[in-house]
């Protein structure tokens, strides 16, 4: 049987549209787990709660604002709307605000082994992830990610390590 140390921790970052906040997240979250030479022990995808944007790619400013942070991100993603059944391929299902929380209930109305959580509340924090659609404000969405992903990547290994 192999241990929880060796499983694979599946995670999947959503947003409205799977165009800024998530896949912001999801190339984050690699580049980070990468430079630490944890890599293997991740694997991260993105989506959107709504339909609005599937088969887009990632925001040009979202794009500028992970190139200036010098975050790697791979140019052919689209964005594509979460299923049901990704509830079952996921062990972790994090989104960005409290109305990506009740989209989400559409699609998956249950949530019995308590997976879907609050980005920021892997921080410690009440609020919701800054949304640069409307703000225009990329780098306070950067702020907000780096800090709720470094948190939940240190919870993660925290937890692993004990199991």
């Amino acid at each position: 049987m192999q241990s929880s140390i060796n499983k694979v921790i599946s995670i999947l970052f959503v947003c409205h549209g799977n165009i800024c906040r998530s896949p912001m997240a999801e190339f984050m979250f690699k580049d980070m787990v990468q430079s630490k030479g944890l890599e293997h022990r991740f694997y991260t995808e993105s989506a959107a709660v709504s339909t609005e944007e599937i088969g887009n790619s990632i925001y040009p400013p979202a794009k500028r604002c992970l190139t200036a942070h010098g975050i790697p991100f791979d140019k052919s993603k689209t964005a594509r709307q979460i299923t049901r059944s990704d509830y079952n391929r996921f062990d972790i299902i994090i989104c960005m605000d409290r109305m990506n929380l009740r989209w989400l209930k559409y699609i998956i109305p249950d949530d019995p082994e308590q997976k879907v959580k609050l980005m920021m509340s892997y921080a410690g924090l009440d609020r919701d992830v800054a949304d640069p659609w409307y703000t225009g404000d990329f780098e306070t969405t950067y702020r907000d990610l780096d800090q709720s992903l470094e948190a939940l990547l240190n919870q993660l290994l925290q937890k692993t390590s004990i199991e």
